[in-house]
């Protein structure tokens, strides 16, 4: 068990939203918090400094894909993923069972691990629970996750039972074999769209007490009131006085109605996909920059932005930057959408503790 801690500062009096303090070995987190996902060890599109500059308290990186690319052996001599992306606030590492699913070849799953074939050059792996905690050891972030089995949205019932009984059994796995002192672990809760598994699942991990807790397995495609109602089932189950997590969701309208339920942490590669897309979020709705209709548009991308990219440059030379295909263009977008979402959420923090209904 690590020495990092969570406290709830203040509550909202008209539902479970909640500001909270999560304190990680690389720094102190504000909650409700949205981490931006730097996958291979980057944020697309934006450098370490700049990312900090808006005010990123802690970043995602990928287990799956640091372990194929740049592998341990790089990570050790580095001493931590800290150090090799030069990014010294906290971390947190997803376990890559997603990315295992998602990415990788299935050749079999069993309740040993899955074997899998490389995205990258076909060269065959086999990751257990075990093998999971070992990498995200390896790589030293402040919070690791358990390893889970992520399966299809429209998976039935019985696949869907075989998956969480699965998962529970790798989740106990992962806390007997996890013992990096400064690293919190999260379990994750699965079971579908399934309100009984998803009752099965929560019950099942919060009795093997880890630091915090993920819901997985939601916004893959099932109805925004499919993910609400699940939400209200899980987290009243969880334990009040540990981070909830609500993996994959970076949209406005569903943060603020998983913050009323509950939910501390968010991540999505929402912001930087948006963005290298030439879509800019902002109060007013997304906006799609290559729109002929940009062409002479004076306006910042957000008249409610204070960002550097709303106080610098225009919706024309932006969308002239995407028509031309040069980077500054993405580049340019990240920072907005990143600046967006991160001061979408730091202004519900501070309504929560203003006593302002979320």
């Amino acid at each position: 068990m690590s020495n990092s801690r969570f406290e709830v500062i203040a509550e909202d009096r008209h539902s479970r939203a909640r500001y909270g303090k999560l304190i990680l070995t690389h720094g102190v987190v504000q909650t409700p918090v949205f981490m931006p996902v730097g996958t291979n060890g980057t944020v697309k599109s934006i450098e370490q400094g700049r990312l900090k500059e808006l005010g990123a308290q802690i970043i995602l990186t990928n287990t799956y894909h640091l372990y194929l690319r740049p592998g341990m052996e790089v990570i050790k001599h580095f001493g931590g993923i800290h150090n090799f992306m030069n990014w010294h606030l906290p971390i947190l590492t997803d376990s890559g069972g997603f990315q295992v699913f998602s990415l990788g070849r299935l050749n079999k799953v069993t309740d040993e691990g899955v074997e899998f074939k490389s995205h990258i050059d076909g060269s065959r792996h086999f990751l257990t629970p075990e093998k999971a905690m070992e990498i995200q050891m390896i790589l030293k972030s402040d919070i690791a996750m358990a390893f889970d089995e992520c399966i299809d949205a429209n998976s039935d019932y019985m696949t869907t039972a075989e998956a969480t009984a699965r998962t529970y059994k790798w989740a106990k796995r992962c806390k007997e074999s996890h013992n990096l002192e400064d690293q919190l672990l999260f379990g994750i809760v699965q079971g579908g769209v399934y309100e009984d598994l998803r009752i099965r699942s929560t019950e099942g991990i919060v009795g093997l007490d880890f630091d915090g807790y993920g819901i997985g397995g939601l916004s893959v495609g099932e109805p925004k009131e499919v993910t609400y109602s699940i939400l209200d089932t899980v987290v009243p189950l969880l334990p009040s006085d540990k981070p909830i997590y609500l993996m994959g969701v970076g949209t406005p309208d569903m943060i603020v109605e998983a913050v009323k339920r509950g939910i501390d942490m968010f991540d999505c590669v929402l912001p930087t996909r948006l963005a290298r897309h030439a879509m800019a979020m902002t109060s007013e709705g997304n906006l799609r920059l290559r729109n002929a209709r940009f062409r002479f548009d004076e306006s910042p991308l957000d008249p409610n932005c204070n960002c550097y990219v709303c106080k610098n440059y225009s919706r024309a030379y932006i969308h002239h930057l995407f028509r031309c295909n040069e980077v500054l263009g993405m580049m340019l977008l990240t920072i907005h959408n990143i600046h967006f979402l991160l001061e979408f959420v730091k202004n519900i923090r501070e309504k929560i503790k203003a006593g302002i209904e979320v």
